[in-house]
């Protein structure tokens, strides 16, 4: 079986560090490692969540910092969701995991061309590395076999009424990325907002019993209370591991293909993934949009990466 190439770029972030732990060990992924950028927290949080995470389950994968802010806006945190270290909840043991000298985006750059085949970039956060890393070295582009982002809405953001925080956060970053010309999958505020974490699949992954699981349950017990609290939620939606579990299983989503344009100039719509549901405009369509979710097959594919860390590290 060959494996899918991935490089994960976060802001971990509670949906950030699920995605994380499903990446980090399945079969069925090639994880080269992460790269973090400011978003839901700081970037001296984001890296250390990050690394916190990888110590918790003992994966030794490399984790790279990369830029503290937007290309061009005011920093935008989410300290409201996920607390003022971002990964509020669970108690971590002191960290020991080091983070790597070389900056995310040199990393991206040289993983890109150096790589005998293309890779897929998975973005769960602000896309300011990404984006940074395409404008320095315009060659990676070729490189890039998909670009994956949780990310947008073609209906209602969650921060404004347009817009969705990750590309509020760095709207130009976005269209950056969705005008490089690589196919791109967006996953959005509308499939994501459907893979609520219910008490009862709270309970369901704890059961398994392991540090993955364990984690999980801490980590959730936080990010349900804040979306409840903020949304009136039940459960709280797992935003990011849609991306990553939607490589595992392409047929997890219903993809629609549509233009896409980021709006740059609007005071009250900034931000907001502009999506041409219909085709009205008759332009061509720039990215494949996330229009439904197999909910409980979702769940499985949770339980299962989760289940991975039971196991001896293959």
């Amino acid at each position: 079986m060959e494996k899918t190439k991935l490089i994960l770029d976060c802001d971990p972030g509670h949906d950030d560090a699920v995605a994380i732990l499903l990446a980090a060990r399945h079969p069925k992924l090639d994880l080269l490692g992460i790269t973090v950028v400011a978003g839901n927290q700081t970037l001296e949080n984001t890296q250390q969540n990050a690394r916190k995470v990888l110590q918790w389950v003992g994966e030794d994968l490399p984790v790279y910092a990369g830029c503290p802010g937007p290309l061009v806006r005011q920093k935008l945190i989410a300290a409201d969701i996920h607390g003022s270290t971002g990964l509020d909840g669970p108690v971590f043991p002191p960290l020991t995991k080091e983070l790597e000298a070389e900056h995310a985006v040199h990393f991206i750059i040289h993983t890109l061309l150096d790589s005998d085949g293309e890779i897929t970039v998975v973005t769960t956060g602000p896309m300011t590395n990404l984006a940074l890393a395409i404008r320095l070295e315009p060659r990676i582009v070729e490189k890039i076999h998909r670009i994956v982002l949780m990310g947008g809405s073609y209906t209602n953001g969650n921060v404004t009424p347009a817009a969705e925080f990750n590309i509020l956060a760095d709207a130009e970053a976005a269209h950056i990325c969705f005008t490089c010309g690589r196919p791109i999958t967006m996953v959005g505020l509308d499939v994501t907002r459907k893979v609520l974490c219910y008490p009862e699949i709270v309970e369901r992954m704890k059961r398994i019993g392991n540090p993955a699981s364990e984690l999980f349950a801490a980590l959730m017990a936080h990010f349900c209370r804040t979306q409840k609290e903020i949304f009136g939620w039940e459960g709280g939606p797992l935003h990011d591991p849609v991306t990553v579990a939607s490589l595992i299983d392409p047929q997890l989503l219903t993809l629609k293909p549509m233009n896409v344009q980021i709006d740059l100039r609007s005071t009250q719509s900034y931000g907001r993934t502009n999506c041409d549901y219909f085709g009205y405009l008759q332009l061509p369509p720039t990215a494949d949009v996330a229009v439904d979710i197999d909910v409980e097959h979702f769940w499985d594919i949770i339980e299962e990466g989760l289940r991975l860390y039971s196991e001896d590290k293959p």
